[in-house]
């Protein structure tokens, strides 16, 4: 990870449902560690307000299953990765998937956050680690708490939380970046409320997001992306394990 010459993957943003966002960093992962495809960066939408839960998370508030916003209902999903549930709705999400890394899973996190870090940095928003403890796994909100896998600003408001699965040796680390939520349905999922990300963030567009993270990914990573759409091949095998699970 120190070539300047070296080619990762960078996929262009995609908007699609959660299970179809699920079923892609699933699969790049297990592409990853048959060497099918080198370390890639992707960053995405989702086309509907959903929940995503985090694999071993079998307990969540019974209303989540009938919630409606603007006369839809809001879907509810699995992630491949651990954590507490996320509500998907004004937010940007990063997926990164890779190998090579180690230390302790903290530091692990902190290595590949750094470009987030540096990226967001780079458009005048400065981020630091959370603090909060073990308590975390009892709250159903996954933004309830701060951890230090995750990313807040300098007012305390967690922009980013983040989840990772390692799978012989490769990593998947995704994250939800809060740019633009809707308070009234936060707190209709939570039933609680939180603040308003500062104008600075939600006065900037995805594209400006994603173009620095990129660059910073590249610097932090001493890589250079090469951009490469999803093929027909490759969604038709996403589609399948799609089906399957």
């Amino acid at each position: 990870m120190t070539d300047s010459d070296v080619i990762w993957r960078l996929i262009p943003p995609i908007e699609a449902s959660g299970q179809i966002q699920m079923s892609i960093d699933r699969w790049l992962l297990q592409q990853h560690v048959l060497g099918q495809i080198p370390p890639t960066l992707r960053f995405y939408t989702w086309s509907k307000p959903t929940i995503s839960l985090g694999y071993h998370q079998r307990h969540y508030p019974e209303h989540w299953q009938s919630l409606v916003w603007q006369d839809s209902t809001v879907d509810i999903v699995k992630r491949p990765t651990g954590g507490r549930g996320v509500l998907h709705q004004g937010d940007l999400t990063y997926a990164f998937i890779g190998s090579g890394f180690v230390g302790k899973r903290v530091e692990v996190y902190q290595q590949i956050c750094q470009f987030l870090i540096d990226g967001w940095r780079s458009i005048g928003v400065e981020l630091g680690y959370g603090t909060a403890g073990t308590g975390y796994i009892h709250n159903p909100n996954c933004f309830g708490t701060a951890t230090s896998a995750d990313l807040v600003c300098v007012d305390g408001y967690k922009l980013i939380g983040s989840a990772q699965l390692i799978k012989s040796g490769a990593i998947l680390q995704h994250g939800s970046m809060r740019l633009n939520p809707d308070l009234e349905l936060f707190k209709q999922v939570f039933g609680e409320t939180i603040p308003k990300p500062s104008r600075s963030i939600f006065q900037l567009t995805n594209t400006q997001i994603i173009d620095a993270l990129t660059n910073a990914a590249q610097k932090h990573f001493q890589v250079k992306f090469e951009t490469q759409p999803l093929s027909d091949r490759e969604w038709s095998q996403i589609s399948k394990d799609s089906i399957d699970i």
